[in-house]
């Protein structure tokens, strides 16, 4: 096995942290040096291997920032104990890639990086909704093939969204900003399933509801329903905004597509097992008027046989925080996370983030998610 290219960053640092991928910006190797780091960055563009991690980390590390693609397990817990490692942190939000229960019982801190990425990702899932909606990829390819002749009334029609409803399943920070966002743009109504009621999001519905009546405009109106089957019987465009664990693993599946408007729209930024893909496969080329956009995939990066081949189906490749703000905040966020553990500081307790994005830092570790349970 050949051995992975490093990038070395202030290599006379007495604490050794290993990152598992670049990462863009620079604010987040000011913070590790800041706190003594020699930073050892692995180079490339493919998912590691388990191996290649492993001997990367070698005897003696004392941190890791790793990514959502690879598999933290038990075993590399075990691993990353052995060679000393103190902190872990995830270069994402999610951390279903991490066996939280195993680093706990290793002591091993686990950071997460919220807060950074809720605008960028609800955004996304607007532009997929609306690419799916208005058959955007479809014409354009129609356009580059050469196959405009002229305007005419039939040609790639979609559906308008204007005074219909919008679906939500996870009603947390993302899925809410993707909610307020689609109701205030097009005065839509929202019907919501999540285990507890989200007390602000109704009451900013209920608020922009009160403005329109009093512009003499039907009100739009929001409802948490008491099942996803629910939701997904009213709702002309659905959003997953779930977290993923055993009980949500193929949430959608062929009998809840099955329940959808047959010319619903479906729209998938959280993460791929969400969705049965091999059922949607089978539902969308049998219902060629039914919609999805899909940001994230069951087994990323493959596609399941035939979903390429769909033209009701837009996607792409996992990019719905790909802008340069919320990316090298997420990289600041897991840096500061490793460089707190490290220099022994407390852990930040849900205040706000935007302090740990630029500059002099909090001294603070901004998200770790089992810091209750380290006693932290």
């Amino acid at each position: 096995m050949n051995s992975p290219s490093i990038e070395i960053v202030n290599p006379t640092g007495s604490r050794r942290v290993v990152v598992t991928k670049p990462l863009p910006g620079c604010h987040w190797l000011d913070v590790l040096t800041a706190a003594d780091c020699r930073v050892e960055i692995i180079q490339g563009t493919g998912i590691l291997s388990r191996e290649a991690i492993t001997a990367t980390v070698g005897p003696r590390c004392d941190g890791v920032i790793g990514q959502l693609t690879e598999s933290w397990d038990a075993d590399m817990f075990a691993m990353l104990a052995t060679a000393g490692v103190r902190v872990y942190s995830n270069y994402a939000v999610g951390y279903n890639n991490v066996d939280v229960e195993a680093a706990t019982a290793l002591a091993i801190p686990v950071g997460n990086t919220p807060g950074v990425l809720t605008e960028a990702t609800a955004e996304h899932a607007v532009a997929l909704t609306f690419a799916a909606s208005r058959r955007i990829v479809e014409a354009d390819r129609f356009m580059r093939e050469g196959r405009f002749i002229g305007w005419l009334p039939t040609l790639f029609l979609g559906q308008l969204f204007h005074g219909k409803t919008v679906g939500i399943i996870g009603a947390g920070r993302i899925g809410a900003a993707y909610a307020k966002m689609m109701v205030e743009g097009h005065k839509m109504d929202l019907v919501y399933y999540d285990l507890r009621p989200n007390l602000e999001l109704e009451a900013y519905i209920a608020a922009y509801g009160a403005f329109l009546t009093s512009q003499g405009l039907p009100a739009a109106t929001c409802r948490r329903l008491g099942t996803v089957d629910d939701v997904l019987r009213d709702a002309d465009v659905l959003s997953l905004h779930t977290l993923f664990d055993a009980s949500t693993h193929h949430l959608i599946h062929a009998p809840r597509l099955a329940l959808m408007k047959p010319d619903a729209i479906l729209i998938n930024t959280a993460r791929g097992p969400l969705i049965d893909e091999a059922a949607l496969v089978v539902h969308c080329q049998a219902n060629l008027d039914f919609r999805a956009g899909l940001d994230v995939f069951e087994d990323e990066p493959a596609m399941k046989p035939g979903l390429a081949d769909l033209p009701n189906v837009v996607m792409v490749p996992h990019i719905a925080s790909a802008t340069k703000w919320t990316r090298e905040g997420m990289a600041s966020l897991a840096a500061c996370n490793v460089a707190a553990i490290l220099q022994g500081l407390p852990v930040n307790q849900g205040g706000d983030i935007r302090p740990f994005l630029s500059g002099k830092v909090p001294a603070l570790a901004p998200s770790i998610v089992n810091a209750t349970e380290l006693g932290l």
